[in-house]
């Protein structure tokens, strides 16, 4: 029984990281791979099989403002035992895409590119980008100009200039590199908190 690990969301500019946990026993699926290899059509076709077929699923979800705060190791860790907490405990195996020992558990094996390898661990790639990427869309709707819905977060031309316009939002990481200057005050004079409180 195996408990297969994934997260999306890591490298994003704006918007939470999720981890997504998938135990899906004898269920077998075709098409299962890395989400990021399959198109929005295929991925949500496959979420729903393995929502309907997984013996169980977790999301563990971290916001911006927590990544900010903790840091993306500490904030990776936490979303990951977020998502395995869904699960119940009768696993024998848990593996996680990469080489990070996300979960403290002496059933974890560590594989780069399980999410190509491993059906649960493609599933849980699968169902954490599904997720995330509706919940973006919806942002998309709260906080319109950023366009989240096409780039669902991530550091696009697109995304940049839009930030040069509106400045940063409450769902921007400003600990990441490329938004540190945001950082310094806490409601820039051309941030969207300020566009939109004015």
């Amino acid at each position: 029984m195996i408990v297969g690990i994934d997260e999306v969301g890591r490298g994003a500019w704006a918007g939470p990281m999720v981890v997504g946990a998938v135990l899906l026993g004898d269920a077998s699926i075709p098409g299962l791979t890395d989400s990021k290899k399959l198109t929005r059509k295929q991925r949500e076709a496959l979420d729903i099989q393995i929502r309907q077929q997984a013996l169980a699923i977790g999301l563990g979800w971290v916001s911006a403002k927590q990544i900010d705060t903790i840091g993306l190791s500490a904030a990776l860790k936490l979303a990951s035992r977020r998502a395995l907490a869904h699960i119940r405990p009768d696993y024998t195996e848990i593996i996680i895409d990469g080489t990070i020992a996300l979960i403290d558990d002496p059933r974890v094996t560590l594989l780069p590119k399980a999410d190509l390898l491993i059906p649960s661990v493609s599933a849980a790639s699968i169902v954490a980008k599904v997720a995330r990427d509706n919940y973006m869309k919806h942002l998309d709707e709260v906080f319109p100009g950023y366009m989240f819905t096409g780039h669902v977060g991530y550091g696009t031309a697109a995304h940049r200039a839009a930030i040069e316009t509106l400045g940063v939002s409450p769902l921007h990481r400003l600990s990441f590199a490329p938004l540190r200057r945001y950082r310094d005050t806490s409601v820039p004079d051309n941030s969207y908190y300020a566009k939109t409180k004015a």
